[in-house]
């Protein structure tokens, strides 16, 4: 009973002794409203401590375990605000550890992801440095070596540089910085970095872009359509095409970059986008970053991408940038 009740209570029994101006009766109705509030008293003061109890025993559990989840708040007044409050804190304790564990995991995960990719190319610089002690070498053959140890050098420079990337994308620490530009001119800068490569393969590469101004990363919206577009001319045979157009509404500029090669079996179009994946039909030197770091990238803009596939008709990746503000 809260103290204006306890009040008016009080104050209809005195009326009523007044009323009946009998000692007797009078004192038997004192008594029975003073039994009353030792009893409402002692019942609250037992529910009180019941309730810090709980509490007590929930902090002390909850050390061991952040994880566990907080009883329904069912005390009131301040007790309830006391409860509210504590849970509120250890709810605040549990996010920040989640995040702390989530963080160690993705560096443990980087380490151990860089220690298996690098393991292949630095096999191959430690032979072929092995081989480069010998001394009946000839200057040509000493030559290639230095060549191919510069090449795996190359690789492993890359790999590093692409996994901190992808692990700092997923783990939301790496923030992209919009400004408008050409995109016109950006896919022109990126089919010309990829002429030698579509030409080596004897595939055409084909653009129709309207003139039009997208707002993005652009070095980072450049990695992400260059590991896409590179994709396609990889799984195109000679005598293909890699086709990349864009058009724009009110509401998100869409890029899509289709191919007539290969295709991706259906097994393996769900995973595509995973990091290290690896269909059956990838190239031995695929490592399964470049799908992966651009769907980041390209998630890291507020955007997404598709990819739709037909085995033995060819591949198209849908990139959709929604506007800003």
């Amino acid at each position: 009973m809260k103290l204006y009740g306890k009040l008016i209570a009080a104050a209809a029994v005195l009326l009523l002794c007044l009323l009946i101006r009998r000692p007797v009766p009078c004192c038997v109705i004192l008594a029975v409203f003073a039994a009353a509030l030792l009893a409402e008293n002692v019942i609250a003061e037992l529910r009180l401590r019941r309730q810090l109890n709980s509490l007590i025993q929930y902090i002390t559990r909850v050390q061991d375990d952040l994880s566990l989840a907080a009883p329904e708040c069912a005390a009131v007044g301040l007790t309830g605000i006391l409860q509210s409050e504590i849970y509120k804190v250890i709810a605040l304790l549990r996010e920040q550890y989640s995040g702390e564990k989530k963080q160690k995991e993705y560096m443990t995960d980087m380490l151990s992801d860089i220690s298996h990719q690098i393991k292949t190319p630095l096999t191959a610089i430690q032979l072929m440095t092995e081989l480069l002690e010998q001394p009946e070498l000839d200057a040509d053959t000493r030559m290639d070596y230095a060549e191919k140890i510069d090449l795996q050098v190359s690789r492993i420079t890359w790999l590093i540089r692409n996994l901190l990337a992808l692990s700092r994308m997923e783990a939301g620490v790496l923030s992209m910085k919009p400004e408008p530009f050409s995109l016109p001119e950006l896919i022109a800068e990126i089919t010309d970095a990829l002429a030698v490569m579509a030409e080596l393969r004897g595939v055409d590469l084909q653009t129709e872009i309207p003139v039009l101004t997208l707002e993005a990363d652009r070095h980072w919206f450049t990695e992400a359509l260059m590991n896409i577009i590179k994709n396609c001319i990889e799984h195109t045979d000679e005598g293909g095409y890699v086709r990349i157009r864009a058009w724009q509404n009110n509401l998100f500029t869409e890029l899509t970059v289709e191919d007539n090669g290969c295709g991706i079996k259906a097994a393996d179009l769900p995973h595509i986008f995973e990091r290290f994946y690896k269909a059956e039909n990838a190239s031995a030197q695929s490592v399964g970053i470049g799908l992966a770091l651009a769907k980041q990238i390209i998630f890291a803009h507020g955007g997404t991408v598709e990819a739709e596939s037909r085995e033995g008709e060819g591949t198209c990746f849908t990139v959709r940038i929604y506007r800003m503000g």
